[in-house]
């Protein structure tokens, strides 16, 4: 494999680097992270300066999520060729360079147009690239790893949901917007450029470091499909929650702070339950790991529909992230799990990508939902209804990958 960065030897795998470099990632991701999250906190603001209705404030973050699920795919097909720190130098800079040019937007398609062109694709570095990178460093805890990498993302939906609304009260979402670009300006180039190293030789499929591919009675593109199909259906039950907290909360009368709270409430049990998904991931396998967790999300978003206090959506709110917060890195665990590692980084994009689309069409869906049926209710239901068909597609890879087991034992 060829690679840009291999400008001196690389330290091998599980070595003190490894963790090193896990430790800058996670580090990187919950500053890049601000990508996905900040349009979340200021729709409310944006919708009522721009005067547009619910679906419509929506967009901007719908086309967050298409420029991230798209720059997903791209950057992580780059990363299989030149490695990890080039596009994600280029990526840091369309991010900054987005959160500027968003603060500086006279309309709704301006700001829609910076945050998918810009802020979505200069934020999806941080995540399936990242996780992809990561993965190629570690055997033993490979699980822990990638979950590890992932939850940089959602200490990021803890941190600076808190942060912003204090300095959007005082100098304005514009204003804040143009802070955070400065900030993940200079702060992540340099980052990016302690990642310079490139991936260790024993990450090449058949070398003593690596992990074998496990088998399993479905071809490469079928088990594509089937991740593909279950990525979407989790992540547009995840959105509702996820998008819509902070403007459900404004809706019940509790404010935009509660509303941020929950939030980052949601997004630190998700770092915890990320984490021990992880460590589970390593012990009983990918596939069940996702399945544990795809039936616990569905069954925590049956308990925001009949509670909906301002304490109760605090703890409905806790069990979510406790629930949800270790599905998406299972996808990434599974394609390693599956297939070859040297097209880790394009296959676990695909499956990324997908997700995102989820977290997009579910964000934008949600708010539709809204406008017809003047509450939220009906949305949670469609989310529930999606959630059951990522049961559904992680069920049958689930069963297959048991009779597999079955046939050899």
């Amino acid at each position: 494999m060829t690679r840009t960065d291999l400008s001196r030897p690389s330290p091998g795998i599980d070595s003190s680097y490894s963790w090193m470099r896990l430790a800058i990632s996670m580090l990187l991701a919950t500053i890049g992270g601000v990508g996905m999250w900040a349009v979340v906190v200021v729709l409310p603001a944006v919708q009522a300066e721009f005067g547009v209705d619910r679906a419509a404030a929506s967009m901007p973050y719908t086309a967050t999520m298409v420029g991230f699920a798209a720059g997903n795919v791209l950057v992580g097909r780059a990363i299989d060729r030149m490695g990890y720190w080039i596009p994600a130098l280029l990526s840091s800079i369309a991010l900054a360079a987005g959160l500027l040019l968003a603060a500086l937007s006279t309309s709704i398609l301006q700001f829609t147009l910076a945050q998918g062109l810009l802020i979505g694709v200069g934020t999806s570095v941080i995540f399936g690239p990242l996780i992809a990178d990561i993965s190629h460093w570690f055997n033993r805890r490979r699980g822990v790893a990638v979950t590890a990498a992932a939850a940089g993302n959602y200490l990021a939906g803890a941190i600076w949901p808190t942060i912003m609304p204090t300095l959007m009260k005082a100098e304005g979402w514009r204003f804040t917007y143009a802070a955070i670009g400065v900030f993940c300006l200079v702060t992540m180039v340099p980052l990016v450029l302690m990642l310079r190293r490139g991936a260790p030789e024993t990450a090449a499929a058949g070398s003593p470091g690596s992990r074998p591919v496990q088998p399993i009675p479905l071809s490469p593109a079928t088990l594509q499909v089937l991740l593909v199909i279950a990525g979407l259906g989790c992540c547009v039950a995840m959105s509702m929650p996820q998008v819509h907290i902070v403007a459900y909360c404004m809706d019940l009368g509790y404010g935009m702070a509660h509303g941020a709270d929950m939030l980052s409430i949601m997004m630190a049990a998700g770092v915890a339950s990320r984490l021990a998904s992880g460590f589970l991931a390593d012990r009983i396998g990918g596939v069940k790991t996702l399945l544990i967790g795809s039936v616990l999300q569905c069954l925590s978003l049956l308990f925001y529909i009949p509670f909906d206090g301002l304490a109760s959506l605090y703890v409905v709110s806790l069990v979510f992230g406790l629930s949800q917060g270790g599905i998406v890195p299972c996808y990434a665990i599974i394609v390693r799990e599956y297939m070859p590692a040297r097209e880790a980084g394009q296959r676990i994009g695909i499956v990324m990508m997908a997700t995102i689309f989820g977290m997009a069409i579910g964000g934008w869906m949600s708010g539709w939902i809204y406008d017809l049926t003047g509450s939220y209710a009906a949305a949670f239901l469609n989310g529930i209804a999606w959630n059951l068909l990522n049961v559904l597609a992680i069920g049958l890879l689930f069963w297959k990958a048991r009779q597999r087991a079955v046939a050899m034992a």
